[in-house]
């Protein structure tokens, strides 16, 4: 088998491996796609260097078919084709409140310990879902993203004829806006950046510019006045923050998606003034996985139009170069079989 091996200071090394054989309630996998996450890029640029063993393979954004199977599987055979929900939840902490998704112990697979930029990858069992015939590989690289959109949507309580406001157009910001305009809201898309905004509007998504245009005047009037019932804050930066309580409408839901490492002034008189609503929103959950792959294999979502590139697996350092250059960009993908 073949891994890519990141030794830190954005390097890679492609090396040759013996598999290894699937441990008890493991699934050994035959990698097709790994798609390069934000986190990703995050890593490369020596973020949570605390939380890898280099060298280390990472990635987590996969599409696989089934190679073997562990001791005690049950339900998964070769062949099987399938993503991975790369979640290891630890032992249950009093504060968890039932919530194993965010658990205090939690893992991360793909950056607490090995992830997919690998040939074969092995991984619990429990991390499976199965992609129907109809889906390619190439899409089902897509449906960890997708389930991030999924479940910020749901935990967004959105309805149908809601006014929903993306800030950020980045990949995840764009798929929460397909995911909320497929529940029927009526959507618009924040973001500074010309192609990614050319992007949107060729997915007739409505759009705006808030270097270029007044934000909440944009909003007025994309909603005749009504302001927005649900805002996602997708930036990660300091402008997404204030932009986020001034287009919400009295007692409008905020969904807070980016990850903002750094404490940014909230206005909480806002809060107070208008009764809004901040949730947190955080990875998934098992029912988001499988609404994600319902809406990807019904082909109602233009994903194919995110995929931006595919590349061989041995390319690796040339992508994340790529996506460091054009940050237009949206999905990037490895061929790793």
């Amino acid at each position: 088998m073949k891994a890519l091996l990141f030794t830190g200071n954005q390097s890679f090394r492609l090396e040759a491996q013996p598999p290894q054989a699937p441990r008890p309630g493991e699934v050994q996998l035959r990698v097709a796609y790994c798609g390069v996450c934000g986190t990703d890029v995050h890593i490369y640029h020596g973020a949570m260097a605390h939380r890898l063993r280099l060298p280390q393979v990472i990635g987590h954004e996969v599409s696989a078919e089934v190679a073997a199977v562990g001791d005690g599987v049950t339900g998964w055979q070769p062949g099987d084709r399938v993503t991975v929900r790369p979640l290891q939840p630890g032992p249950d902490d009093p504060s968890d409140n039932g919530q194993r998704h965010i658990g205090k112990n939690l893992t991360f697979i793909g950056i607490d310990s090995p992830g997919g930029m690998q040939t074969h990858w092995n991984v619990p069992a429990h991390t499976l879902h199965r992609l129907p015939d109809t889906l390619s590989l190439q899409l089902g690289a897509l449906i960890e993203p997708l389930a991030v959109a999924c479940h910020d949507v749901r935990l967004g309580e959105v309805q149908p004829g809601e006014q929903v406001v993306v800030i950020g157009g980045g990949p995840i910001g764009m798929l929460v806006a397909l995911v909320a305009r497929q529940k029927g809201a009526n959507v618009l898309v924040s973001e500074v950046n010309p192609a990614r905004l050319a992007l949107a509007e060729s997915l007739e998504l409505a759009t705006a510019n808030p270097k270029e245009q007044d934000l909440v005047s944009e909003v007025e009037r994309f909603t005749n006045g009504a302001m927005a019932d649900v805002v996602f804050e997708v930036s990660g930066v300091a402008a997404g923050v204030q932009a986020m309580t001034q287009v919400a409408r009295a007692r409008g839901r905020i969904v807070m998606v980016a990850i903002h490492a750094d404490p940014k002034p909230v206005d909480l008189f806002r809060f107070f003034w208008r009764e809004l609503r901040l949730i947190g929103a955080r990875v998934y959950e098992p029912q988001d996985f499988e609404e994600a792959i319902a809406l990807a294999a019904s082909g109602t979502l233009p994903l194919d139009q995110l995929i931006t590139q595919v590349s061989p697996l041995a390319e690796a350092k040339t992508v994340f170069e790529t996506i460091d250059s054009n940050p237009a960009g949206m999905k990037y993908l490895l061929e790793v079989n």
